[in-house]
């Protein structure tokens, strides 16, 4: 192959989650296909016009977005996020009306993100400059960096008198038990519930 090939693979493969073969499929789509110069524009006009809301992190065009400028979300609640992916999930959900806070990752000292390369300094004045806030959901993924960014929060939040509360973890409807992880049924049975009350 050329080296032009060879940098456009390369390129795509930088990508989070793609690897060699998914790199050679994409780069073979977007050349043999009309619309790469569409996806480029819109590549190119999302680089140039959006940029972090001010107030949680989110993507944006304006200072705030349209979450935090929402009149009707429930002041009361902030979750904490780790990205703008897991934002979204929630809001797919339709089941969270609060508000939110992006960390921009979590913490991950064999990589070299510690407290100040996320946003928890911005959280934490938050917090304690909000008066309105008087829950923070701890979102942050059940992987063992999500967890011990999710502890280290608690920690910071405690003394300020705000409830702190995480996401229940269990089963995923539909999944048998025998190929449930460890981590998974151990979280299932922590949170089990009643049927009948005595």
């Amino acid at each position: 192959m050329t080296p032009r090939w060879n940098n456009l693979v390369s390129a795509i493969r930088r990508l989070p989650g793609v690897g060699p073969k998914m790199a050679e499929r994409i780069a073979l789509y977007l050349l043999r296909s009309d619309e790469t110069a569409g996806i480029l524009k819109a590549i190119e006009d999302a680089k140039n016009n959006l940029r972090r809301c001010s107030l949680c992190g989110n993507y944006t065009e304006g200072d705030l977005c349209q979450l935090c400028t929402d009149l009707y979300r429930d002041k009361r609640i902030l979750c904490v996020v780790e990205e703008v992916a897991d934002l979204d999930a929630m809001e797919r959900s339709r089941a969270f009306k609060g508000q939110y806070h992006l960390l921009g990752g979590v913490l991950s000292p064999l990589d070299g993100i510690g407290p100040k390369e996320l946003r928890i300094d911005s959280l934490m004045k938050r917090l304690k400059e909000t008066d309105s806030i008087n829950e923070s959901l701890l979102a942050t993924n059940p992987t063992v960096e999500g967890e011990a960014t999710a502890t280290y929060l608690a920690q910071l939040i405690q003394p300020l008198d705000i409830k702190i509360s995480r996401l229940a973890y269990g089963l995923p409807s539909g999944v048998s038990i025998e190929y449930a992880d460890e981590l998974t049924l151990s979280r299932a049975i922590e949170g089990r519930t009643a049927l009948v009350h005595k």
